[in-house]
C-alpha cells in the first residue's frame, strides 16, 4: 500500500515538475526567485523536521504520513490559485511542511520492516516506483502545460489526496505501528549517530545530492532548455523524464548490490558518474549530449541512492527509534536543495550555466571523497565496535542472521 501511494505521489509531483519554474517566472522574476520557489518547499521541510520526528514519535507513522499527505494537497491547491509572486513562494513552501512528516514516516517504516540483508533492495524497490511515477509525470505535466500552467497544481493535489485515501482505507493504524509500539522501543539519538563514519559521510553526500539532484535538476534543467535549446515545457518534461528513466534502470539491479556488495561501493559509484555527468550537462549545446547525460545522471543517482538509505538505516537499526537520527538525515539533503537553486539560479544569472553545473557536479564528486574512510555497515561488528552506552547493542539473533 505505500508502494501504491508513492506511485501515486510521484505522478502528480512529476506532473507540477516541468511547469514550476515556469510557472514562478509568469509573475515576471527572474531565475534566481523563480529557483527560489524549490528552495522555499525545502525551506519549509528543514525547518520543520524536528518537529516532525517528535510528531511522529508522539502519534505514531500512520497519523503522521496521512496528515503530512493533506497538508501537502492544500498546498498545491492554493498554489494553483496564487496571485502573485509572494503568495506562490509561501503556498509552496507551506507544502514542505507535510511532505517532511509522510516522508519522515515512510523513511522510518523502511528501517523498521526491512532486514539488514534486504534493506537495500527494498530502498531500491520504493525508489524504483517513486521514479515509474517520475518517469510518467513531467511528460503528462509538460503536455498539460498547453491547457495552462495552474492545472497542473490541481491535479498532484488530487492525487496526493487519492494516495492519502488508499493509506486510510487498506492500512489499519497496527499495521503501521502505534505509539506503544515506538515507545517501547529505546531512541537512538544525534549525537550515538554521528560517531558512526557512514552517518557523517551520507550527511554529506545527502547534502550533495539535495543541491544537485533534488535542487537544480528541478529548477534549473527546464530553465536550461529553454534558454540553450529555445524549448518549452515538454522538452523540459522529457528532459526531466529521461533522468528519472535513467534512475529507474539503475534501481532495478543497484538496490540488490548494496545488498551484495555493500553500501559503499555502490554510494562511491553514483557520486562520480552523477557529478561527472551533471557537468557535462552544463557544458554542452547539443540536445542529443543533453539528452545522454541526463539519462547517465540518472543512473548515478540510482546507483547512490539505494546504497545511502541503505547505510542510514544500518546505522538505526530495526530495534531503536531513529526518528531523530532519520530527520537530521533528511534536514541535510533539504539544506542542499534550499542552498543549490538560490546560488546556482545567481551563476546563472551572473555567469551563465556552465559554471552553475558546473560547481554542483564538483560537489558530487568531492562528495564521494568522504565516503572513501567509510567502514561497510553491512558489517554488524562494525556497529557493535563503538564504545559502551552510545548505541544498543544488536540482538544476538540479528547478529548471527548478518553473519
Amino acid at each position: 500500500m505505500l508502494i501504491a501511494a508513492a506511485f501515486a505521489i510521484a505522478i502528480g509531483f512529476g506532473i507540477v515538475v516541468p511547469v514550476l519554474p515556469q510557472y514562478a517566472a509568469s509573475f515576471n522574476v527572474g531565475v534566481a526567485a523563480a529557483s527560489a520557489v524549490i528552495s522555499a518547499f525545502a525551506f519549509c521541510r528543514l525547518v520543520f523536521a524536528p518537529a516532525g520526528g517528535r510528531i511522529l514519535d508522539r502519534i505514531g507513522e500512520r497519523r503522521t504520513y496521512l496528515t503530512g499527505l493533506v497538508i501537502v494537497a492544500a498546498s498545491s491547491f492554493a498554489t494553483a490559485f496564487a496571485t502573485s509572486y509572494w503568495q506562490l513562494l509561501l503556498f509552496r513552501g507551506l507544502g514542505g511542511i507535510g511532505s517532511t512528516m509522510f516522508t519522515v514516516s515512510a523513511m522510518g517504516l523502511i528501517v523498521r520492516l526491512s532486514p539488514v540483508t534486504e534493506r537495500g533492495r527494498i530502498s531500491g524497490l520504493y525508489g524504483s516506483t517513486f521514479l515509474i511515477g517520475g518517469i510518467l509525470g513531467p511528460v503528462i505535466g509538460g503536455l498539460l502545460a498547453g491547457i495552462g500552467l495552474r492545472a497542473p497544481f490541481i491535479i498532484y493535489g488530487v492525487a496526493i489526496l487519492i494516495a492519502a485515501a488508499v493509506v486510510y482505507l487498506r492500512i489499519s493504524p497496527d499495521a503501521l505501528g502505534d505509539k506503544a509500539s515506538r515507545s517501547a522501543q529505546p531512541r537512538m539519538e544525534f549525537r550515538q549517530a554521528w560517531e558512526f563514519g557512514a552517518y557523517r559521510a551520507a550527511l554529506v553526500s545527502g547534502f550533495a545530492n539535495g543541491w544537485t539532484s533534488y535542487g537544480i535538476r528541478v529548477a534549473l534543467v527546464p530553465l536550461l532548455a529553454s534558454a540553450v535549446f529555445g524549448a518549452g515545457p515538454v522538452l523540459s518534461g522529457i528532459a526531466l523524464t529521461i533522468y528519472a528513466a535513467g534512475s529507474a534502470v539503475a534501481l532495478t539491479f543497484t538496490g540488490r548490490l548494496a545488498d551484495q556488495m555493500g553500501r559503499k561501493p555502490l554510494v562511491i559509484t553514483g557520486l562520480l558518474v552523477a557529478g561527472t555527468m551533471t557537468i557535462v550537462i552544463g557544458l554542452t549545446d547539443n540536445v542529443y549530449v543533453f539528452a545522454v547525460a541526463s539519462f547517465v545522471a540518472g543512473i548515478g543517482s540510482g546507483t547512490l541512492n539505494p546504497g545511502q538509505q541503505a547505510a542510514v538505516a544500518d546505522v538505526v537499526g530495526p530495534h531503536r527509534s531513529g526518528g531523530q537520527v532519520l530527520s537530521r538525515f533528511q534536514m541535510s539533503m533539504d539544506a542542499g536543495q534550499i542552498v543549490g537553486p538560490i546560488l546556482a539560479g545567481a551563476l546563472v544569472d551572473a555567469t551563465g550555466f556552465g559554471w552553475a553545473f558546473g560547481l554542483s557536479g564538483l560537489l558530487l564528486i568531492l562528495a564521494a571523497l568522504a565516503w572513501v574512510p567509510v567502514l561497510e555497515t553491512t558489517k554488524r561488528d562494525d556497529l557493535d565496535a563503538v564504545p559502551t552506552g552510545s548505541v544498543d547493542q544488536v540482538p544476538p539473533d540479528e547478529r548471527n542472521e548478518s553473519r
